[in-house]
C-alpha cells in the first residue's frame, strides 16, 4: 500500500484541507495520513474562525509519522504563519524527505486570509527549495511574483519567475482565466500545457487542495510529475463536473466521482 502525507489545516465542513486531502488520497488507493496545522471553522459560505496550532503540536505529529511509516509523498497545504512553516522546515531537517507538493494556499474561496502577511517570505525562502512541485492559482501567483497574469503568456512568465524562487517544478492553474482552463507546468527547461474546456458548475470547493493532493497521490504510486499532473487534471475536472450542492453555498468537488 502506497502512502502519502498532508500537511494543512482542518475544514470541518469537509470540502476542502485536511477533509478534502484525504478523501482524494481515498479515491485514488493511496494510504493517507495527515498533519494538521490550523483548524478552521468554516462551512460553503464563509470561514468564521481559524486557530493555528502550537509549533511543538505540529513537530510531533510530523516525528510520530516518519518514525515510524514510510511517506511515498507529501502535500502541503494551509500552513497559516511563519512558526508554523518554521517548525516545520526544522522538522523536516531530522528526516529523508519523499517529493513534497506545496499548494501555496492564501486566501479561501470565500475571501478569507489564510497565510499570514509574515509567511509569506518565509514560504517562499525556506520551503519552495524542499518541494518537487508547487501549484499557484493565479492569484496566488500573482501576489508571489507582483506580476499580472490575463492569458498563458503571463503564466510562462510567473512559471519562470517562480521556478527562479526554487522550486523544481511549477504548475501555474488557470482556473481563473476567463475562456479556458489550461495549466501550465515548468520544469525549468519545458513548458507543459494542460488543456481542459472551462466547466460551468458553482461547486467547486476544494478544487485546489483535490488537485495537488491527487498529484502527490499519483506520485506516491511511481508516475513522474508531468504524468502526475495529467492524471490529477483528468480526475479534477471529473470532479467538478460531478460537484454537488451540500449547505447553501458553493459545494464541494465530488471527491468520488471515479468511484
Amino acid at each position: 500500500m502506497k502512502t502519502a502525507l498532508t500537511i494543512a489545516g482542518s475544514d470541518c465542513s469537509g470540502g476542502a484541507g485536511i477533509q478534502g486531502d484525504l478523501k482524494t488520497f481515498a479515491a485514488h488507493g493511496v494510504y493517507g495520513m495527515s498533519v494538521i496545522t490550523a483548524v478552521t471553522a468554516q462551512n460553503t459560505t464563509k470561514v468564521s474562525h481559524i486557530q493555528g496550532l502550537e509549533p511543538i503540536t505540529i513537530s510531533k505529529q510530523i516525528e510520530a509519522i516518519f518514525d515510524d511509516i514510510k511517506v511515498d509523498s507529501i502535500k502541503i497545504g494551509m500552513l497559516f504563519n511563519k512558526r508554523i512553516i518554521t517548525a516545520i522546515v526544522n522538522t523536516f531537517k531530522h528526516y529523508q524527505l519523499p517529493k513534497i507538493v506545496l499548494d501555496p494556499v492564501m486566501i479561501s474561496t470565500t475571501g478569507r486570509i489564510l497565510l499570514k502577511g509574515d509567511a509569506i517570505e518565509s514560504i517562499v525562502k525556506d520551503m519552495f527549495p524542499l518541494c518537487n512541485l508547487i501549484t499557484p492559482n493565479i492569484l496566488e501567483a500573482e501576489r508571489l511574483t507582483d506580476t499580472p497574469i490575463s492569458n498563458t503568456y503571463d503564466m510562462e512568465t510567473a512559471c519562470r519567475k517562480l521556478y527562479e524562487l526554487g522550486s523544481k517544478n511549477v504548475l501555474v492553474k488557470g482556473g481563473h482565466l476567463r475562456d479556458t482552463a489550461c495549466d501550465v507546468l515548468f520544469d525549468g527547461n519545458d513548458f507543459t500545457y494542460y488543456n481542459h474546456k472551462r466547466i460551468d458548475n458553482p461547486n467547486t470547493r476544494g478544487t485546489g487542495c483535490a488537485l495537488s493532493s491527487a498529484i502527490a497521490a499519483n506520485i506516491s504510486k511511481g508516475q513522474n510529475t508531468v504524468d502526475a499532473v495529467r492524471m490529477a487534471k483528468d480526475y479534477i475536472t471529473k470532479a467538478i463536473a460531478g460537484g454537488f450542492s451540500i449547505g447553501s453555498g458553493d459545494g464541494p468537488v465530488n471527491h468520488f466521482i471515479e468511484r
